[in-house]
């Protein structure tokens, strides 16, 4: 027969594994999907430094797929136990290079920049996408959601213009069916620009939905989209 001290230790234990995984499985409201265009992450003070795979295309790039509450804030880094690992999207890597490059300098292969969407964000999602998943759920939210040709189909293109902001969140919404977000950044003139387009994702991360709500931050009326 167990003793009462076993018994004790074997109900704290299962109440621990209990709590690692409440822990772990956070809870989330929807998905912010969110796309760079690569022009506008170049054309700042910064610059920017071309894959070691080469330059990309001359097409919005993924940033991540974020988790997100409806007040605002967020969860982050929810399981330091799941960390990255690169057999897991091995398959992936080709279509990741090419669709969710990096441009951060020093030149990379994307993997520091998978790999921190994946600890920062990606754990937090867990319970839903594993780490395969996750990633291969933002490849095919971006053949979904294809924001170069909405734009173009409104005669909006990449080419150093200055296009009004109204005109650019229409021309997405009519391409895509839902709002988006627009976040701006500063070229190295001084001058407001298109830099990243936020979309909402329901929590099974397989369905685009309107915002609950949009992150801060304000553009120009008038914003130049830059070539790349």
């Amino acid at each position: 027969m167990e003793s009462k001290g076993s018994i004790l230790m074997l109900m704290k234990l299962v109440v621990l594994q209990y709590l690692a995984v409440v822990c772990v499985a956070q809870d989330f409201d929807f998905f912010y999907f969110v796309q760079q265009w690569p022009g506008s992450y170049c054309d700042t003070k910064s610059s920017c430094c071309y894959p070691t795979s080469g330059k990309p295309a001359a097409d919005f790039g993924i940033h991540g797929l974020w988790p997100n509450n409806n007040d605002g804030s967020y969860p982050s880094n929810c399981d330091s136990n799941n960390a990255f690992e690169q057999s897991e999207i091995s398959d992936l890597r080709s279509s990741l290079q090419s669709n969710w490059a990096t441009l951060a300098c020093p030149s990379g292969n994307g993997i520091q920049f998978w790999s921190h969407e994946w600890e920062k964000h990606g754990t937090c999602s867990e319970s839903i996408l594993n780490q395969h998943d996750y990633f291969q759920t933002a490849l095919n939210l971006k053949q979904r959601a294809n924001i170069l040709r909405a734009l173009a189909n409104a005669g909006i293109a990449p080419n150093g213009r200055a296009y009004s902001l109204s005109s650019i969140k229409g021309a997405i919404q009519q391409g895509v069916g839902y709002t988006p977000y627009i976040e701006c950044n500063v070229d190295s003139s001084g001058n407001s620009q298109l830099y990243q387009v936020y979309l909402c994702v329901d929590t099974s991360a397989s369905r685009f939905i309107q915002c609950p709500v949009f992150p801060n931050g304000k553009c120009a009326s008038q914003i130049v989209f830059p070539s790349f």
